[in-house]
């Protein structure tokens, strides 16, 4: 069955990685049994600056039809920060209700991680990280601005239903993911006594359901140093959207980098996103020389999920083979350019 694509290409170095992924994904659909078909939407700083428009209501409705969306990066300096990000970044999130944020940890290759003596069967875990609520929520505001008595607020939203189901998906996640069947909540229910309580409660409450699945605890703060220290120790994670935005960049670096890290921004009901969460990079836009393997691993993800399993492993295991035998870009220590690396995967692939 065809699955419609939404294709945002975005900012910086976000045309030249997902050109890459979109390389990939087209050898894939010769090989195997992948059916996509992309339609590319103009969202970014060029279509803002030109136009004044982020994303429009007109635009989502369309989006609403599609099964996914692949999106490059957004950013740019000549754009205000937070415009690009929360105009369409953050507006997708919310518009479609990805609750879910899934980011993956995995080490492909030892050379990559800072940690000594680790190998990639220590690196191995999947964070679930709520996405729609939260610090993240938007819920705050500014008392006597611009004053030395001015005050400003951020408030942490957190919901029953919100929380119950991200950690219901968790349970599932951890259940279906390997035979270890392990899910540690991280929170800090310590200091956040009335937020995290109720992460807490739910937690055993939903795990009721789930006797196979080995529950964990523990603190934001020690997870970090464990992270660090014993990372083979970690098989999926729940956590809130902003601690689950501080400890996937930890992973990110653990992992090899911001250049291999990807994020599913998942609905489970309706349309989910897919991007590299590097950023945009526009020093580096137009060069050739982005590293373009977190966008394929991207693409990659977004097969998997739409229910091409091995296909989707396929790609990851090319990406592998293509890091093992140094055919990569200059920052990850090959000498191949952003296309060169994108059509030896494809040679892989094939």
């Amino acid at each position: 069955m065809t699955k419609k694509i939404a294709l945002i290409s975005g900012d910086g170095i976000g045309p030249e990685v997902t050109k890459q992924g979109m390389k990939v994904l087209e050898k894939l659909e010769e090989i195997s049994d992948v059916d996509l078909e992309f339609e590319e939407f103009p969202f970014g700083a060029e279509h803002y600056l030109d136009t004044g428009e982020l994303v429009t209501d007109e635009a989502k409705e369309e989006l609403e039809n599609f099964d996914a969306i692949y999106l490059g990066a957004v950013g740019d300096p000549r754009v205000k920060p937070g415009v690009l990000e929360h105009g369409i970044l953050l507006d997708l999130r919310f518009s479609f209700d990805q609750y879910i944020n899934l980011r993956p940890v995995k080490l492909l290759d030892s050379r990559f991680s800072p940690l000594k003596d680790k190998e990639p069967q220590d690196i191995d875990m999947m964070i679930v990280r709520e996405n729609t609520e939260g610090l993240y929520a938007g819920v705050g505001g500014f008392l006597k601005e611009g004053t030395k008595d001015e005050v400003a607020t951020q408030e942490m939203i957190n919901t029953y239903k919100g929380v119950e189901r991200v950690t219901r998906y968790a349970y599932e996640y951890a259940q279906k993911r390997n035979d270890e069947k392990k899910l540690t909540l991280c929170d800090k229910s310590n200091v956040l006594t009335y937020a995290h309580d109720l992460w807490q409660r739910v937690f055993e409450e939903v795990g009721a359901n789930y006797k196979d699945v080995t529950m964990d605890h523990m603190l934001v703060d020690a997870i970090t140093m464990k992270m660090v220290r014993n990372p083979e120790d970690f098989d999926t994670i729940v956590t809130c959207n902003m601690f689950g935005d501080i400890i996937t960049d930890l992973g990110a670096e653990i992992q090899g980098g911001m250049g291999l890290a990807v994020s599913g921004n998942i609905n489970p009901e309706g349309v989910s996103m897919f991007e590299p969460v590097h950023g945009s990079a526009p020093d580096i836009a137009g060069e050739n020389i982005a590293n373009p393997l977190a966008a394929i691993l991207a693409a990659g993800m977004m097969v998997k999920e739409l229910g091409w399993e091995e296909e989707g492993e396929k790609i990851e295991t090319a990406v592998q083979r293509s890091l093992q035998n140094d055919y990569s870009t200059p920052d990850m220590g090959g000498n191949l350019n952003t296309d060169e690396v994108g059509d030896h995967i494809c040679s892989i692939l094939e």
